[in-house]
């Protein structure tokens, strides 16, 4: 099994399966005031270059509960790329805690420590990929349907989360169609890994410009913001391209029966209306909830399985 948890296409779909079931466990014992204390010992480095919330919070608060600890990194304490290289770094870290979680916009920034690190690194999003989100929907589905059996339909901008839910797709072999405009659909590279996932799996893994052909009469309808951090300056004429992608009540009525996904924050008005958002077919705190119980589930198998 990888030693680093970069990509949810570096895993097999029994592995994330585990995964999957482990996370189930951990939320239905935190549920009944259950705290196994199995990282008891371990400390876990969370270096950050990006604002969070939830997975500042999840990652520290899971570490704590699993009897571990977390240590904050700020990028101008630590100064990779001015004060020490991300090798040092790696180095260094690698003797005094048991594994590190970075949150960076260079996605090969985060490859770079997993390379030099001899302790599990943990990709807790990049610019590219936001493999630890896709875990917590992947729950958040599987309490709802079997996800091999279920249909997910991504509208709006082919980003980092929009990449690791069609890569999770793509190994679990379930069904997915993309709705972006030109220019703003996925990464052909990434495209082109979830394809060769897809022919392995059995996956469906569908790119659209047109989002009501993406939802119709599918089970889980997801949007992300429309400007991700590092693109403020362009929000404004993003807001123009992507404005035929609002998820709203005309758009839901092509699948009456569907969920409601975001990974938030989310900008009510612009991507999704509030009335969805807070509507009773949205799943966006249960998705919020599940980071905290599928990272806890990752964090025990990285350090558990290296013992």
């Amino acid at each position: 099994m990888p030693k680093d948890f970069l990509t949810v296409a570096d895993w097999t779909a029994d592995e994330l399966g585990e995964l999957l079931a482990r996370a189930q466990v951990l939320r239905r014992l935190h549920r009944s005031g259950e705290r196994p204390q199995t990282l008891q010992g371990r400390t876990l480095a969370m270096y950050f270059e990006k604002p969070s919330l939830r997975t500042h919070v999840t990652f520290e608060a899971g570490m704590e509960q699993l009897g571990g600890h977390a240590v904050l990194l700020r990028p101008e304490q630590v100064g990779i790329g001015t004060r020490e290289t991300p090798r040092d770094v790696a180095l260094n870290l690698s003797r005094w805690v048991d594994v590190i979680m970075a949150r960076t916009f260079s996605h090969s920034l985060i490859e770079q420590l997993a390379e030099e690190a001899s302790i599990p690194v943990i990709n807790g999003l990049t610019d590219l990929l936001h493999p630890c989100q896709a875990m917590a929907d992947l729950q958040t589905i599987a309490e709802i349907k079997d996800p091999r059996e279920a249909t997910v339909a991504y509208v709006g901008d082919g980003n980092n989360v929009a990449h690791s839910l069609m890569l999770l797709c793509a190994v679990m072999g379930m069904r997915i169609c993309i709705a972006a405009p030109e220019g703003h659909q996925p990464d052909v590279r990434i495209q082109g890994q979830a394809d060769t996932l897809a022919a392995r799996s059995g996956a469906e893994i569908k790119i659209t410009e047109d989002p009501a052909e993406a939802v119709a009469g599918v089970d889980f309808i997801y949007t992300d913001t429309w400007t991700s951090m590092g693109q403020e300056e362009e929000a404004d004429w993003r807001r123009q391209v992507f404005a035929p992608y609002q998820v709203n009540a005309k758009l839901v009525e092509l699948a009456p029966k569907a969920w409601l996904m975001h990974c938030l924050p989310a900008h009510r008005g612009e991507e999704i209306t509030s009335e969805l958002l807070d509507g009773d077919r949205s799943l966006v705190f249960e998705q919020a909830e599940n980071r905290l119980h599928a990272q806890k589930a990752i964090l025990e198998h990285l350090l558990l399985s290296r013992s």
